[in-house]
């Protein structure tokens, strides 16, 4: 086994430090979330994390970690008697983002189930997680049937596993970190409930950090050992730190004032549900006991909030997580009050070790003030193309100059658009697929190992062979050549390519406002469905991928807000650029199928022939079978129906932004997979 690098050798991110600190005293705060950009060390720390853990005691020979003192009375390798166990490291288990549901969960034996009536049962990585640390890096890809049994886990504390009524349950309580960067997508709002703390890293601005960061790497990577050796007397410190604030946290006093100053905070912030208020008073709680006190202090309060709320103040996938701090000490300041005992050093300190009385900060020799910024807007970095006027319409100048950019208008819930037929795409919520999970519509013998049992073909597989295969009991013979894998149908996820016209044409300040509007609309359902969303604009004389194809939608609204308008309409050029970008997502991702959204008045200028041009585009994208939908943002009293022209070349449907709405259009996804089937049909025929 290879040496973790040293937690007490990590360089800045005192937040990222103390957040993971404060849940190896009190595992009960939840968890962390660690958002950042890459090399950030986001897995390094949680790795070393799990070197600082008390060891655990446990059965000898359980499989799932029963304490001996208060063994699972349903374990399935039970019943265990009380009494002394053994102690072991506390383990730090890591669920791979493509991990199978039987990985996770654990998996029986169906054959021996059917045939003996056997709970043979081979424990997965939540029995393994078990009193330790469950790390998921990339949390934010994790598929969705792996997230829902997460959730079931965390919320109950054990795991189910139910298969054609034969079912195990075992504990599973353990301490969830994940690591995320925000490009690739954000989390389900159920899931990002479940950490109870969150943290922003970011890579250090200041050169000596940053030197300081090399070095120790550079020395890490060439002596591993030798290097954890110099830190061992650090790493001491630490792991005996977090003993003493376990032994003191049930001694910590949480006043009423502390109680009133939490609850008066996420009333002001407005965060959904009550978990908000539980986790910030357990943080509060374990910040106390690690600044070895036993009062809760203001100063606790507020960094318990500054490390539970940011993520929960979320009320959309384009809102980044953050909290007003001058808003969160007036508020603090209004509920404060003094029902905490005075301080016995009289030094305010409380007596404990950590700068400033509010649980302090993990030990490290870094240079001071190197800290990096870790709170900040990230999408607020990106600077905007300009700003738009105040209010009113405003015309697209003579000379097609550039517009400043738009701001969107207010989203609104869109009808769903799917690709029609049957695919076999990673899992989702949008068109229709062959899927692990969904209803089941009939069977097969298994490919690989079973993983859906259908029992009514396993059994009518078998029956014929009872009397050959020498039968004489109650029990079914049943032989591996009979069991059936259930086929079932769900929904996949889908690449959702946008390609916007951005021309002059389209440059009327409510107009453009209200396309913006529809797209965000749009990409917020791609959001929901789980989708990948890609952006594609043209003006001028050519187009561009503002956005290759992503998981991340809010990356997504932040390049359409700062987009501009102006020029000739290319609109060839734009449906070309969409049919390269899909040639290649083609190659990376196969299984995944398209659906492009043209965002467009049908308008085509530039160039020679740039109408019959942007039909030959439009029909190269309808000849390789690419489901389309033309938003037609026409307006105006006379309207030439161009987008409807299109959308016919395109063998697609055209929606207008009003029948875009939900409430608007009545029978829009049944259209769109008519047009396509008889598209379908006649090249068949052809």
């Amino acid at each position: 086994m290879s040496t973790p690098y040293p937690f007490t050798a990590l360089v800045g991110q005192d937040d990222l430090r103390l957040a993971l600190l404060l849940n190896a005293v009190s595992p009960a705060v939840g968890g962390v979330l660690v958002r950042g950009e890459k090399g950030t060390a986001k897995s390094t720390a949680v790795r070393a994390l799990s070197a600082l853990i008390p060891e655990v005691e446990v059965v000898a020979g359980c499989r799932f970690s029963c304490a001996p003192g208060a063994p699972d009375p349903a374990c399935p390798d039970g019943p265990h008697e009380t009494g002394s166990g053994t102690s072991r490291a506390a383990r730090m288990v890591e669920l791979p983002v493509g991990a199978s549901e039987d990985r996770l969960v654990g998996a029986l034996d169906i054959e021996r189930a059917l045939a003996e009536g056997v709970k043979a049962f081979e424990p997965g990585l939540l029995a393994d997680a078990h009193r330790g640390i469950l790390y998921v890096d990339e949390v934010n890809l994790l598929h969705d049937h792996l997230v829902d049994l997460l959730l079931d886990a965390a919320a109950m504390g054990a795991s189910y596993v139910e298969r054609e009524g034969v079912s195990v349950r075992h504990a599973a309580r353990f301490l969830l970190v994940g690591t995320m960067n925000p490009e690739e997508g954000e989390l389900r709002p159920q899931l990002l409930d479940r950490f109870g703390l969150t943290v922003e890293v970011a890579a250090s601005r200041e050169p000596d950090q940053r030197v300081e960061v090399v070095k120790r790497r550079l020395a890490y990577d060439d002596d591993p050992e030798g290097f954890a050796g110099k830190w061992e007397q650090e790493e001491s410190a630490v792991r005996a730190r977090i003993v003493a604030a376990r032994d003191l946290l049930p001694s910590v006093r949480l006043g009423d004032a502390a109680l009133r100053q939490i609850a008066a905070t996420c009333a002001a912030f407005e965060v959904d549900g009550m978990r908000a208020d539980i986790v910030m008073a357990r943080t509060a709680t374990a910040l106390a006991a690690w600044a070895g006190r036993t009062d809760v202090l203001a100063e606790d309060v507020r960094q318990a909030a500054l490390l539970a709320l940011p993520h929960r103040r979320r009320r959309n996938p384009f809102d980044a997580p953050g909290l007003d701090e001058d808003k969160l000490d007036d508020t603090l300041e209004e509920f404060g009050g003094q029902d905490e005992e005075p301080d016995p050093d009289g030094d305010g300190d409380g007596g404990g070790d950590g700068p400033g009385g509010g649980g302090g900060q993990p030990p490290q020799d870094a240079p001071e003030g190197s800290g990096p910024d870790t709170g900040g807007d990230q999408a607020a970095d990106i600077p905007a193309q300009g700003e738009p006027a105040e209010s009113g319409e405003q015309k697209a100048p003579a000379g097609g100059g550039e517009q400043a950019a738009a701001r969107a208008g207010e989203p609104f819930r869109t009808k769903m658009l799917s690709v029609p037929g049957l695919g076999e795409g990673a899992a989702g919520r949008r068109s229709r697929a062959r899927t692990e999970h969904g209803r089941t519509t009939g069977a097969r013998r298994p490919r690989d190992a079973l993983t859906k049992l259908h029992l009514a073909a396993t059994v009518q597989a078998a029956a014929p062979h009872q009397r050959a295969r020498g039968r004489s009991g109650p029990g079914l013979v049943v032989r591996r050549d009979d069991l059936r894998q259930a086929t079932r149908e769900g929904r996949e996820g889908n690449l959702v390519l946008f390609v916007v016209d951005a021309s002059g044409s389209m440059a009327a300040r409510q107009r453009m406002s209200a396309v913006k509007g529809a797209v965000l609309s749009l990409l917020l359902d791609a959001y929901q469905r789980r989708d990948k969303v890609g952006l594609v604009t043209f003006r001028g004389s050519s187009a561009d991928v503002a956005l290759p194809p992503t998981s991340s939608v809010d990356a997504a609204a932040v390049r359409l807000e700062s987009l501009p308008t102006g020029g000739r309409t290319p609109l060839s050029a734009g449906l070309l650029k969409a049919h390269d970008v899909l040639r290649v997502e083609r190659l990376r991702d196969p299984a995944r199928r398209p659906l492009v959204v043209v965002v467009t008045d049908g308008r085509a200028t530039g160039g020679p022939e740039p109408v019959a041009l942007a039909g030959r585009a439009a029909r190269l994208l309808a000849a390789e079978g690419t489901a389309s939908v033309v938003v037609d943002c026409e307006s105006g009293p006379v309207r030439l129906g161009l987008a409807g022209q299109l959308a016919g070349e395109l063998g697609g449907t055209a929606v207008t932004l009003d029948e875009l709405r939900a409430d608007s259009i009545a029978g829009l996804v049944k259209e769109v997979r008519q047009t396509q089937g008889l598209q379908s049909s006649s090249r068949r025929a052809a």
